[in-house]
């Protein structure tokens, strides 16, 4: 498994042999279609890091309290998405034996790898998507490995009764008939007594599109949606998760090119901040 050593590590990193979390970068950018660039986004996640306090005041939890540690990036340089994504599947893997992985991204198609390795040591696996698209589409521009078609992919190995939608609002007909299929899909950013029922103590993988966000709030994403939420609307419903099951976590679409005095990418750094603190700590993530 090959890995690039960050430039510059993400905020509060060390070399801790016992880390609680793994940050990691997947700077995937080959099917980007509207906007590309997004390969730039976890060395820009990583940069703007820095302006970041380590503490949160409304968790009162510190970085410093924790070992968190900056894997670097996994190799995506070759335009080959589908090695790409077989090396992405290797590097979490091995990151959910040790701790909590934050991917940065980068590409959505990176997830579909992602979680192929999370569920290689959780066979019960969950994933609960934060987008504004529903990326079901079973190809798009004549590709079947896009950032258009990562739920289906991931439908396809975890089946839609895993899967929960939260934030969508832009996809295909067909798209929204098979959401349906979804254990919860919808424009709000919720998760009903039902599903969280149903999901229990079962391992969880958070995939966070940073298109999910209002344009307003995130102006630098590949594929901007206006109608979303607030970065406080956000992070309230994250918070709301801290009883869940969350294994692995991503955060993706942060293009710096499109970005306006990088908001989006301060915005995608302070989100992988606060999902450490919320559950690098958590006494579950133990394979199921």
């Amino acid at each position: 498994m090959k890995l690039t050593i960050p430039r510059i590590p993400f905020l509060g990193s060390s070399n801790s042999r016992t880390p609680k979390a793994i940050v990691l970068g997947a700077p995937l950018d080959v099917t980007e279609t509207f906007h590309g660039g997004t390969g730039r986004g976890p060395e820009r996640i990583r940069a703007v890091s820095d302006v970041l306090e380590t503490y949160n005041p409304r968790l009162n939890r510190d970085l410093d309290d924790l070992s968190l540690t900056d894997w670097g990036d996994v190799d995506c340089s070759d335009g080959d998405v589908a090695a790409a994504l077989d090396r992405i599947a290797d590097a979490i893997e091995r990151a959910c034996a040790a701790a909590l992985p934050v991917l940065v991204g980068g590409e959505h198609t990176a997830t579909v790898g992602a979680v192929r390795g999370a569920l290689r040591r959780y066979p019960d696996l969950h994933v609960i998507q934060l987008d504004a698209h529903a990326d079901l589409r079973d190809h798009y521009d004549g590709q079947r490995l896009s950032h258009a078609t990562v739920m289906r992919r991931i439908a396809e190995e975890i089946g839609f009764e895993h899967i929960c939608q939260c934030g969508i609002r832009s996809g295909t007909r067909e798209e929204f008939e098979l959401a349906n299929r979804c254990l919860v899909s919808g424009p709000d950013l919720r998760l009903p007594t039902e599903a969280a029922d149903r999901i229990g103590t079962a391992p969880v993988y958070l995939t966070i599109d940073i298109d999910v966000l209002d344009p307003s709030c995130a102006p630098g994403t590949g594929c901007p949606e206006p109608g979303g939420p607030t970065f406080a609307e956000l992070w309230s419903f994250i918070a709301s998760l801290k009883d869940v099951n969350v294994v692995a976590v991503d955060i993706m679409e942060v293009l710096p090119d499109a970005d306006v005095n990088d908001i989006t990418s301060i915005a995608a750094a302070k989100l992988a901040r606060d999902i450490v603190l919320l559950f690098a700590s958590s006494a579950f993530r133990v394979p199921r």
